[in-house]
């Protein structure tokens, strides 16, 4: 008897019927199936977000989106198009209440024999209001009043100068800036183009004429014009 007879079946014969056996198969192909529908839809939505991309970049679409955000960031409001008002319309909010219109602003940077500067000195040291106002007419300003800064100002002008302007005389302000180095400049509500000089208490002398030409060049400096696209 074989150790592996079971026991009782001693000399009888047997044997293994029926037809199912175990089969061995590919594994589910639906994962797979899944993934290549993703992928492709994936595909067809990066295909079309790009072809409306091109096509708003070729047909100027968004050109006017842009310069609106350039103006946006820069702080400069960007003109009106042409013929946005209905006809009859005023062509602005202070024409159309009555306000008096702004002074006009003159940036343009005129020779010094153009501009009428008031010389005042916020020290307590005596005497540079008129030197001051003596080496002004010498580099060919026009000096109109010269003595001590008023009260609101006296000892209140920390730096070399204050220059004083309204709208119409930011050109002349920005060539007074260049006589003098560190100065700050203060646009007020005056109507005309006179330019106050305020000598602070780090000041001691006008810069010499070479100085100034350079701190002018830098001073009217034209700025980078933005790359399109670009603000």
């Amino acid at each position: 008897m074989s150790m592996l007879t079971p026991r009782g079946l001693k000399g009888k014969q047997y044997r293994v019927t029926g037809n199912a056996y175990p089969r061995l198969g590919r594994p589910s192909r639906r994962g797979r199936k899944v993934a290549i529908g993703l992928g492709g839809v994936l595909t067809l939505t990066l295909v079309s977000v790009g072809g409306v991309q091109l096509y708003d970049v070729f047909s100027g679409k968004h050109k006017g989106a842009t310069a609106q955000a350039c103006s946006g960031a820069s702080g400069t409001p960007l003109a009106a198009p042409e013929n946005s008002a209905p006809a009859g319309a005023p062509a602005s909010g202070a024409a159309a209440s009555g306000a008096p219109a702004p002074v006009p602003s003159d940036t343009a940077v005129p020779q010094p024999a153009a501009v009428k500067v008031n010389v005042y000195n916020a020290t307590d040291k005596a005497g540079l209001a008129a030197r001051t106002a003596d080496e002004l007419r010498k580099r060919g300003f026009v000096v109109d009043k010269v003595g001590n800064a008023p009260a609101a100002l006296a000892n209140k002008v920390p730096g070399s100068a204050q220059i004083l302007s309204g709208p119409g005389g930011l050109g002349a302000a920005t060539l007074l800036l260049s006589q003098v180095a560190a100065a700050t400049s203060t646009e007020d509500g005056r109507a005309d183009a006179t330019v106050d000089f305020v000598i602070g208490d780090t000041f001691n002398a006008l810069a010499d004429p070479a100085q100034a030409a350079a701190a002018l060049a830098e001073l009217t400096k034209p700025s980078p014009s933005p790359e399109p696209g670009h603000c």
